[in-house]
């Protein structure tokens, strides 16, 4: 059943407009076999990050037979199942942040301008695609690149900002972080 375009003409263009900002990072690729009688069919499963360096990233994992389609359908999806994650000053997390997901255990630490991506290879990809720049990561647990991508997606759904906690807590920005950093921020942000 297609879909019928909007009025004004615009229909899947705008998807595609917005698609094009977006950054694919290939994780992984792995050859998997299927024994059926007369042998072995071979197919292969990618791991893609998709991410707009602005605070957006998502992942997804796809198998075909060949991997130009493998990754094309990786990539669909990860556009799909994106997430929005609150960033400070657009470049670091805001707190210190734990996730898992099976066996695969990550801790994620924010950290001063000018550190970089301090993580292992699947993390680096999450963290170059959301647009972080400096941050330090480990992986405990497991070696498994699905397995880290999807702890690591588990942490940073677990990320908040200031103003969200205070929403949610019926408080002020300034009783969150206290005085002192509320100024240093306005001192930043007059200074942009």
């Amino acid at each position: 059943m297609a879909r019928e375009p909007r009025e004004g003409g615009r229909g899947g263009r705008e998807r595609d407009r917005e698609g094009d900002d977006l950054v694919d990072k290939l994780v992984t690729i792995n050859r998997v076999a299927k024994v059926v009688k007369g042998g072995r069919r071979f197919a292969f499963a990618a791991l893609v990050v998709v991410g707009d360096q602005k605070g957006r990233v998502g992942y997804g994992a796809g198998k075909a037979r060949e991997v130009p389609e493998a990754i094309r359908k990786a990539t669909e999806r990860a556009k799909r199942a994106m997430i929005r994650v609150p960033m400070k000053e657009g470049r670091t997390l805001h707190h210190d942040v734990a996730g898992h997901f099976g066996a695969g255990k990550v801790v994620l630490r924010s950290a001063d301008a000018g550190t970089g991506i301090i993580a292992g290879g699947p993390m680096r990809a999450v963290f170059e695609s959301l647009g972080i720049n400096d941050v330090v990561a480990k992986s405990l647990g497991t070696r498994n690149p699905h397995n880290m991508v999807k702890a690591t997606f588990d942490a940073l759904e677990r990320c908040a900002s200031p103003r969200s906690v205070a929403n949610r807590r019926g408080k002020k920005v300034s009783d969150i972080l206290g005085r002192r950093e509320v100024a240093g921020a306005a001192e930043v942000s007059a200074d942009v």
